[in-house]
């Protein structure tokens, strides 16, 4: 059934169900499917440039735009399906925190203001403070997939609520926005199916409400912090799951690596490749900059030798928006392990020779910060 005929769509309990049954076999097959072919269409495009380029010899700069962007759309592809597959293996464990959803969405805005803008979309905002108990690099992910799905689908602009229920009293995150005139496909993208695992997986009511012209999502959180339970502790509330931790707790974060040497690059893509981030190189602080006109990764990892004035000044422009944004810097030798903070200084730094160990914990204990 199409997208915008959909009315209260709700997370689809099918697709988490024992796998021996038919029903969400056959559900997963199709977002296998639909993985095929999203990654098909994009690649398709890029493979008719690259032999035109390899007929021609040449290719303006919008080609390589284009070129850029049809590329990147097959590997975010590659990427949701990747955190699809870690909700159906089913070993992902929680830890469960005392979290404000306004602060949370407003952070998660904050960050990605920039990417949404160039795409011509307009993002409001009506909050109130709202305490819930959720696991905070899934809320951290849900709201990111909520705001890709809604992205990819609005005309003009996305409204999002933070706001509680009278009774019971649990708090709500909202997404409304007014539907490109298409046919309403893009409502059922792998964002949708990825926003759906999510919610499913941290137990949360997820609602859709569609026509012709409008979307409504509603996320609610049973296990909201109000008054009646101010009294209890944390660990009376979350009792069973506070011993266990997310198997990949930043799935999904994007780390630019600023390296001029394939043998850098190499090293730390080894090191993080089993962390689920999204990871992009490029060779010098000058495409750092270009790269990141587009929008603000989650954290940037240089080499110590470029580091200076430039490099700076990209620093200085992005914590002017994003106080806390994470930087390390991969020394040249040795097993240093230093955190953001340590005798002064505004970036963390681990060395080369310890890099598959330090790397990784450097990136969790940074990119933590901004949950």
């Amino acid at each position: 059934m199409a997208a915008h005929n959909r009315t209260n769509m709700t997370a689809r309990p099918s697709l988490t169900r024992a796998t021996t049954e038919a029903e969400p076999l056959e559900a997963w097959r199709e977002i296998v499917a639909q993985i095929g072919r999203d990654v098909a269409g994009p690649l398709t495009a890029a493979l008719e440039r690259v032999i035109q380029l390899t007929t021609t010899g040449k290719i303006d700069r919008e080609g390589l735009r284009v070129l850029r962007a049809e590329i990147e759309r097959a590997r975010r592809v590659g990427m949701v399906g990747q955190q699809l597959s870690r909700f159906a293996s089913k070993r992902l464990r929680q830890s469960h925190e005392r979290l404000d959803l306004a602060q949370t969405l407003q952070a998660v805005l904050t960050h990605r203001a920039r990417e949404v803008n160039a795409r011509g979309i307009q993002v409001r905002q009506s909050t109130r403070a709202i305490e819930v108990l959720v696991d905070p690099a899934l809320l951290f992910s849900l709201l990111n997939a909520v705001l890709d799905w809604a992205a990819d689908g609005a005309r003009t602009s996305i409204d999002f609520r933070v706001d509680q229920k009278d009774w019971p009293p649990h708090g709500r995150v909202s997404c409304s926005f007014a539907l490109e005139p298409t046919d309403g496909a893009t409502l059922e993208s792998l964002n949708w199916h990825l926003v759906e695992q999510i919610a499913q997986s941290m137990g949360l009511a997820l609602h859709c409400d569609t026509d012709e012209t409008h979307v409504t999502l509603t996320l609610e959180f049973p296990r909201t912090v109000s008054d009646a339970i101010e009294g209890m502790s944390t660990v009376e509330l979350d009792h069973g799951d506070a011993s266990t931790l997310n198997s990949k707790p930043l799935a999904g974060s994007q780390v630019l690596v600023v390296s001029a040497r394939r043998e850098m690059r190499l090293l730390v893509r080894e090191a993080i490749a089993n962390m689920g981030l999204v990871i992009d190189f490029v060779g010098s602080v000058d495409e750092a900059v270009d790269f990141c006109r587009e929008g603000w990764p989650h954290a940037i990892v240089f080499e110590a030798v470029l580091r200076g004035e430039r490099l700076d000044q990209l620093a200085d422009e992005i914590r002017a928006e994003l106080p806390g944004f994470s930087f390390i810097e991969i020394a040249e030798e040795g097993n240093a392990f230093e955190i953001s903070g340590f005798n002064g200084m505004n970036h963390a730094r681990v060395g080369r020779d310890g890099l598959h160990q330090s790397l990784p914990s450097a990136l969790v204990f940074e990119l933590s910060k901004q949950y």
